[in-house]
């Protein structure tokens, strides 16, 4: 099994925010989820289509690694198209490196230590391309649930040390460049510093926070970086944060004000999230044997089901019962099924004019989100 840096690039905006959420998780089993699996694979396919497409391996090299990728059960046939827009984005930008310099150089998969600033630190970085006194570290992404953005993202600034710290100085890098190719969002994005700016945020707030976090110091504070973190269903913190929020507003007067509303809002979806997590921890835990005072294990409610649908249809149809009626309606799958059967780029050229896409049902979001004000008009709507 792989060894993981305990402050590793990848939860960096968590123990960076809440230090001492590193070392209450180390012990705790990181329960890989089918998501993490599936951009592995994602990963390797891209790995493979690059070595391919710079001669670092034969068309035979790869037809026999792709094979053994698809029988993978995570493999799906537009994968390929999905994880070829990063491929693609990457030759692109070699290719135009090359164009700048004639010593431009290429790593795919390059072992990366951060350790100078980072207890134990050490990562793997996708892609890095220098050329021209720039260094740019290409990151591919494969979850299609937010949108990730290059700005200030502490895991590939990491990264960048990394790289800076092993090729800085035969290159002359001046300055980093950091993309995150996030394929199935269709964001591919880019964010640049300067090596003097990189450098003086890894002295100056990277390097003291990692060595509290690494001994396990400092206050424990919730926030969007929870999602993920292994304690996020007992966190004391988090709770009283999220119960706090109630209690602020149990005062007159008895309504609540638009500010007040508008507060609860933005902790809304965080308080339901952090309730069913809680009653999924709980009920995980009172199987395995636990007690809570007050609450007891019984079995849920359930539906009936068919266990031999053939055979009842058998009974049904020599009573008198047409077969046809006895059968729903074909349904065709959902586009996102589809997609992964045919491919996605072929999907839409053969889907070309027999897809729409209908307006959303109004939704009440931040002002920082990318979409166009609506009209606020009720009649608008319905």
């Amino acid at each position: 099994m792989a060894k993981h840096a305990l402050l590793s690039a990848s939860s960096a905006e968590r123990w960076l925010n809440c230090t001492p959420s590193a070392r209450l998780t180390e012990k705790i089993p990181d329960t890989s989820s089918p998501y993490a699996a599936e951009g592995t694979l994602a990963h390797s396919i891209g790995e493979l289509q690059l070595q391919l497409a710079l001669k670092k391996i034969t068309k035979r090299q790869f037809n026999s690694e792709l094979k053994k990728i698809k029988e993978n059960d995570m493999y799906y046939e537009g994968m390929l198209d999905e994880v070829e827009d990063y491929t693609n984005y990457v030759l692109e930008q070699y290719n135009e490196a090359v164009s700048k310099s004639k010593d431009a150089v290429i790593f795919l998969e390059e072992k990366l230590d951060y350790s100078t600033y980072v207890p134990e630190g050490f990562g793997t970085g996708d892609c890095i391309i220098i050329a021209a006194e720039e260094l740019e570290i290409i990151d591919l992404k494969f979850g299609k649930g937010v949108e990730v953005s290059p700005i200030n993202n502490s895991q590939l600034k990491m990264y960048a040390l990394g790289a800076y710290d092993k090729y800085g100085f035969i290159y002359g890098i001046e300055r980093i460049k950091i993309t995150i190719a996030q394929v199935r969002l269709n964001n591919i994005s880019s964010w640049a510093i300067s090596a003097d700016e990189l450098l003086e945020w890894a002295e100056n707030e990277l390097k003291g926070k990692a060595q509290l976090a690494f001994k396990g110091g400092g206050d424990m504070v919730p926030g969007p970086w929870c999602a993920f973190c292994r304690v996020r269903q007992t966190c004391r913190a988090r709770a009283e944060m999220n119960i706090e929020t109630y209690e602020n507003y149990n005062q007159d007067p008895r309504l609540l004000s638009i500010e007040e509303i508008s507060e609860i809002l933005g902790q809304a979806d965080d308080i339901a999230k952090w309730a069913k997590e809680l009653k999924d921890y709980a009920l995980d835990e009172a199987l395995k044997g636990t007690k809570y005072p007050g609450w007891k294990l019984v079995e849920g409610r359930s539906n009936r089901v068919i266990d031999d649908p053939d055979a009842l249809v058998v009974v049904l149809t020599k009573e008198g019962y047409e077969e046809e009626k006895l059968y729903k309606p074909k349904a065709l799958e959902g586009i996102t099924n589809l997609e992964k059967l045919v491919g996605k780029k072929k999907f839409n050229e053969l889907a070309a004019g027999l897809i729409s896409k209908p307006p959303g049902k109004p939704t009440l979001v931040t002002l920082d989100d990318k979409r166009p004000e609506l009209d606020s008009a009720e009649e608008d709507f319905f």
